[in-house]
């Protein structure tokens, strides 16, 4: 593990130092491009610092470990990208349906299928969301620098802890393989799960306002039943439609409540904007300096980034609209965020979409074309 200061390293191994860092304890996965520095950074590193690394057979098995490592009361890490994403989500369901906090890191390159194995997109935010069946809301963020996959590493344990519940780091190829530098702080804050205060624990019933219940760990005493299958607050199947409703809006609310503490957006020149580039992770690097050339032609433009996609923040996103002349949404797919801010703004103002495919970024020439048209 780096010791606390400067480095210039890969985002892969910067996601991996962040994992340790938040407490990482057990980490399963598969290799596969263009995530597989992380696993080989905590294959080195995590051993040393008491935790355990163990490569799997497959993505299927990679989730499946580390959801049963959550539940020996372990923090847990599978990282992975879009084919192994694809195995992976019947078990995330699970560990939705059985409120398991993870993080699930995805790399995420071009599909689909093989697709461009090493090229970055962000073709797999809809998946972040809706890839398992069923009702359920899921906390995805998406790092768009080495400094963030680091920080925002430590940030989705803290999520995960802190609502009980999986949490996706969206990264990309690009994200993952550039070097840049690292600051590393001498502390970093840990969030920690909250554990029974009795043994008459309910591990999928509370009372407390925030929706989240205390867990309990195998070899704890407690007595556990951990089932996909609709139970009672005690763990016990149950498949009357009084329990299956609570379950569900109690696992939607607790994180749509928490919307307003869990987002986290970055701006640039937003105060006065009439023209806002909304984006995310790699995609709106090239956009910052898009923004700063429009600025310097007298266009009042500014960056409006999504750190945490999911949930998507539609109270600020309808406030941005009933700002702004035009909404362009710069994204590595083929326009899939657009549709939510399309959604929120209601027709309150332009939403237009930039979307690249192929495994490149928008250029900031895209950008600020786009920019110049809307300020017409």
């Amino acid at each position: 593990m780096l010791k606390p200061g400067k480095y210039l390293v890969l985002g892969n191994v910067a996601c991996a130092e962040g994992a340790i860092r938040a407490g990482l304890g057990f980490f399963a996965g598969y290799p596969i491009t263009p995530a597989s520095e992380i696993s080989h950074h905590i294959a080195l590193e995590l051993p040393k610092e008491g935790g355990i690394f163990m490569q799997m057979e497959d993505e299927i098995a990679s989730i499946a470990s580390i959801i049963g490592a959550s539940w020996a009361g372990a923090k847990s890490m599978t990282a992975t990208s879009g084919p192994g994403y694809d195995l992976m989500q019947e078990n995330i369901g699970y560990a939705h349906m059985t409120e398991t906090p993870l993080v699930l890191v995805n790399v995420q390159r071009s599909g689909p299928s093989t697709g461009q194995s090493t090229d970055p997109s962000q073709q797999d935010i809809y998946q972040a969301k809706y890839g398992a069946h069923g009702d359920y809301e899921v906390i995805a963020i998406s790092p768009w620098s080495v400094q963030e996959m680091f920080d925002l590493t430590v940030r989705a344990f803290n999520l995960a802890e802190t609502y009980r519940t999986p949490v996706m780091l969206m990264s990309d190829g690009l994200i993952g393989h550039i070097e840049e530098k690292l600051v590393i702080p001498e502390k970093v804050d840990v969030v920690n799960r909250k554990k029974p205060t009795s043994m008459d624990a309910t591990p999928w019933g509370t009372d407390d306002p925030s929706g989240v219940p205390e867990m309990p760990a195998f070899g704890e005493g407690h007595r556990l039943l951990v089932t996909g299958s609709t139970h009672r607050p005690d763990g016990v199947r149950n498949f009357a439609p009084e329990y299956h409703q609570k379950i569900v809006y109690r696992i939607m609310d607790k994180i749509l409540n928490a919307e307003p503490v869990i987002r986290d957006i970055h701006k640039v020149e937003m105060d006065d904007a009439k023209v806002a580039v909304l984006s995310f992770g790699a995609s709106a690097r090239p956009s910052v300096e898009a923004v700063e050339k429009a600025r310097e032609e007298g266009i009042k433009a500014g960056l409006f980034r999504l750190k945490t996609i999911w949930p998507f923040p539609e109270e600020p996103v309808r406030e941005l609209a009933d700002q702004v002349d035009a909404i362009i949404v710069v994204e590595m797919n083929v326009g899939k965020l657009v549709k939510e801010v399309q959604r929120v703004a209601e027709g309150k103002t332009k939403v237009v979409s930039l979307s690249k495919v192929g495994g490149v970024l928008p250029l900031s020439r895209e950008v600020l074309e786009a920019v110049r048209r809307e300020a017409q």
